[in-house]
Order: structure tokens, then C-alpha cells, then sequence
């Protein structure tokens, strides 16, 4: 690995993860474990080879382990440690910072990337309980007074409302205000549940650009 040879907080911040996609993989392993080939498919610019470097280097860092699941999976993982689990408000302000930069690709938001943008964007004032399912993924966001949390698989309570669709038009209704109702009567979302609560939820989130 290349170093700034720096003593700085910062250099030595980007001597671990400042190679290219270093952060993109920490941000895809933000909400829980990846296998390689899950890793792979949601960072689709990049090679193997490269991808492969890149978790060797965030390994021998100390940012990311790889582990084996237990049965029934059996397979392998890459998941963060819990330092790198830290790098999580550095994602998050780095996230609101670079929103106000012109989208100059006509790429589809992953999903994760979209519920990373959900915490950047939440103002505090409702409360929520939303389950997003998109292709076989479940995700969860649920919104109190003061903050919002997002996770991988269902809510552990019953959610007010399950929406159901592909990322880009969840990021379409969720970031970017597109008409919900529109959305549900042309098929290009489901919803069950309180519709309200979605909107409520909508309403709480800053516009992105």
C-alpha cells in the first residue's frame, strides 16, 4: 500500500482507505455482510482484480474481516470491523457534502446507496416504521422524533407500511419526491399498509438535488 508518509490524522485516514473503492466497499458493507460476488454485482465499475486488492487492503488494515457463515449458508463474507463500522459519519457527511454536486451519470442508485442517502437527508420531527423490498432484499427504516436508523431485513415489530419496488423508483419517491400515488397506480411501486406513514416519512426528508 502506498502511503502520504504524513504524520496527520487525515493521511494516515487515506493511507488506509483512500485508494479507489476502498469507501465504496466500506459503504456497500455499512449495513451488514457481502459476499464477494454480492460485492461485485452492487459496485459493477469495478474489475476483480481490483476489488479483490481492495478488501485484501482494508483486511490487513484492520477495516474489513472475512468470516465464514455458519449453516445453513455456509459461505464466505466480508463484513467491518468495528472500527470500520466507525467510518460510518464520515460516509454520511461525505454523502451530504458531494449531493450538492451535479449527478453527471445516468447510473441507477444502488440500494444501499439509498438507504445511506435516507440518514443524510432525515429531519427529525415524525415517527415511522417502513419496510422497503426490492428484488429478494428487505430493508427496514425506522424514524423517531430525533433520528432515523435503516438496517438490512424486516422490522423487528410489525412496519407500518411495506413498500415494494426497484431501487430507482424507491430513490425516485423517497429522494426525490416523486409522486407516490403515481407510482402505485401505474405498478412501478406496491404498497401495503399506512400510506400515510410513508408520506409522513417523505415529508421528512430533505429534498436531493
Amino acid at each position: 500500500m502506498r502511503s502520504y508518509q504524513d504524520p496527520c490524522g487525515v493521511a494516515r485516514a487515506l493511507d488506509l482507505v483512500g485508494e479507489r473503492w476502498a469507501l465504496l466497499v466500506i459503504r456497500e458493507l455499512m449495513l451488514g455482510p457481502k459476499r464477494f460476488t454480492d460485492l461485485h454485482r452492487d459496485l459493477p465499475g469495478s474489475s476483480q482484480n481490483v476489488l479483490s486488492q481492495r478488501l485484501r487492503e482494508l483486511e490487513t488494515a484492520g477495516v474489513v474481516r472475512r468470516r465464514k457463515l455458519p449453516l445453513p449458508a455456509a459461505v464466505w463474507v466480508y463484513e467491518l470491523t468495528e472500527w470500520g463500522l466507525g467510518l460510518e459519519p464520515v460516509l454520511l457527511h461525505l454523502g451530504r457534502w458531494g449531493s450538492q454536486a451535479p449527478i453527471t451519470t445516468t447510473n441507477q442508485l444502488g440500494v444501499t446507496s439509498l438507504l445511506m442517502a435516507l440518514k443524510t437527508m432525515y429531519l427529525p420531527g415524525t415517527e415511522a416504521v417502513i419496510e422497503l423490498r426490492t428484488g429478494e432484499e428487505t430493508f427496514h427504516v425506522q424514524a423517531s422524533p430525533s433520528a432515523v436508523s435503516v438496517g438490512r431485513g424486516g422490522a423487528a415489530g410489525r412496519p407500518d407500511a411495506v413498500l415494494k419496488g426497484e431501487a430507482g423508483a424507491l430513490a425516485s419517491v423517497l429522494l426525490q419526491r416523486g409522486d407516490l400515488r403515481e407510482a402505485v397506480a401505474t405498478g412501478v411501486l406496491e404498497i401495503e399498509g399506512d400510506e400515510a406513514a410513508v408520506t409522513r416519512l417523505i415529508a421528512h426528508l430533505a429534498v436531493s438535488a
